[in-house]
C-alpha cells in the first residue's frame, strides 16, 4: 500500500498497544480515551487489512502481522523522533531519565554495584530499572524499546543490534579456603576429576560454554549440586567442600566476603568477552550515547577495541 494514505497517528497508537498491551494503560500514556484508542485501532486493521491484536486475559495479543511490523514500525518512529530531537542534550546532573538494564545475577553481582556508585556520583537523578535476561524475549523487548542496554555474554543478540566489548575473562576454580585442596596452589586433572562439583546452568548465556570445554577435554566431574544461577553460590561453597567452575570476575567479588579461593583450571579453556548491547534504534540518543560510555569507562579494560559495530 502507499503510505501517504496512512495516517502516520495510527502507528504510534499500534507501537503503544504492542509495548503495553492495554487500551486503558495506552489512552494514559497518550493522553486519549479508550474509545479514541479503540477507534484509531479499528481504523488501522481496515486500512491493514489484519485484526493486529486480539483480546486475551493477559492483554491485547499481537497477530503475527503485528509482530512482523513491530520493529520496522518502531525503528521509523524512533528516526523521526530523534530528527525532531536533533539538538536536544542530554545532562547527566539534571536528568531524570531511567534506563532499563538486562544483566543475568552473575552481571548484577558484578557490574551493579560500580554502576549504581558512578551514577550517584555523575547522575544524581537518573534511574536504573535491572531487568533478568529472558532467552525467549530479549531480543523483542530490545527491539520494541522496553529494554535500553543489555551486558554480558549473550550470542543470541544478532542482526538489528549494535555491541561493544568490555573485557575478557578466563574460567577458574572457586573453593572455600578450608577446602582440602585449597593447600595446593595447582590443580592437577586427578583431583579436579575427584572433587564434588556444583554445575552453574545460567540460562540464557553463554558461559555453558565452559562445560562442553571440559567435556571435550575428556574431564570427568561428579556434579553433587546443579543450580540455575549463580546468586547462592558463594553461601554454597563457604560451607561444603563442593567447587566450581565460574567466570573470574566474578569470582572475585566472592573471595573475601565468603573466605573462597580461586584456582587455575588443570586443562586449558578459551576464555570468553563481556559485552554491552544495544538496539540500532537507540544508537545514537544522546542520553544512551552517555550511558555506554560510562559503562565502557567503568568497566572497559583497553586492551579490546573499543568500536561501536553491529553485532
Amino acid at each position: 500500500m502507499d503510505v501517504s494514505q496512512l495516517d502516520l497517528n495510527l502507528l504510534v497508537v499500534f507501537h503503544h498497544v504492542l509495548l503495553h498491551k492495554r487500551v486503558s494503560k495506552v489512552a494514559s500514556q497518550l493522553g486519549m480515551s479508550q474509545p479514541a484508542v479503540s477507534s484509531a485501532l479499528g481504523r488501522l486493521r481496515t486500512t491493514l487489512g489484519d485484526p493486529l491484536f486480539l483480546r486475551t486475559q493477559g492483554g491485547m495479543e499481537p497477530t503475527p502481522y503485528a509482530l512482523q511490523l513491530a520493529e520496522p514500525v518502531a525503528l521509523a518512529l524512533d528516526g523521526l523522533q530523534q530528527a525532531l530531537n536533533v539538538r536536544a542534550a542530554f545532562d547527566p546532573e539534571s536528568s531524570t531519565r531511567s534506563f532499563n538494564v538486562a544483566m543475568t545475577d552473575v552481571g548484577e553481582m558484578y557490574f551493579l554495584p560500580v554502576m549504581v556508585d558512578a551514577l550517584t556520583r555523575a547522575a544524581p537523578k537518573v534511574t536504573l530499572q535491572v531487568v533478568g535476561v529472558t532467552p525467549h524475549t530479549l531480543k523483542e523487548d530490545m527491539a520494541a524499546g522496553r529494554i535500553d542496554l543489555a551486558m554480558g555474554l549473550l550470542p543470541q543478540l544478532q542482526a538489528g543490534f549494535f555491541q561493544q566489548a568490555l573485557f575478557r575473562q578466563q574460567y577458574i576454580v572457586l573453593m572455600r579456603q578450608s577446602h582440602p585442596l585449597a593447600g595446593k596452589s595447582k590443580l592437577t586433572v586427578a583431583s579436579f576429576s575427584k572433587a564434588e562439583h556444583v554445575r552453574i546452568v545460567a540460562a540464557g548465556t553463554g558461559h555453558g560454554r565452559v562445560d562442553v570445554a571440559l567435556e571435550r577435554s575428556k574431564l570427568h566431574r561428579h556434579f553433587r549440586l546443579t543450580v540455575p544461577h549463580y546468586v547462592a553460590l558463594g553461601d554454597v561453597l563457604s560451607h561444603s567442600d563442593l567447587i566450581a567452575t565460574v567466570p573470574e570476575r566474578f569470582a572475585d567479588r566472592t573471595l573475601a566476603p565468603f573466605g573462597l579461593v580461586k584456582r587455575d583450571l588443570p586443562v586449558p579453556v578459551d576464555d570468553s568477552a563481556i559485552y554491552q548491547f544495544w538496539h540500532g534504534r537507540l544508537h545514537r540518543d544522546p542520553g544512551h550515547q552517555w550511558l555506554r560510555r560510562l559503562t565502557r569507562q567503568l568497566f572497559g579494560d583497553g586492551h579490546l577495541p573499543q568500536d561501536e559495530t553491529p553485532a
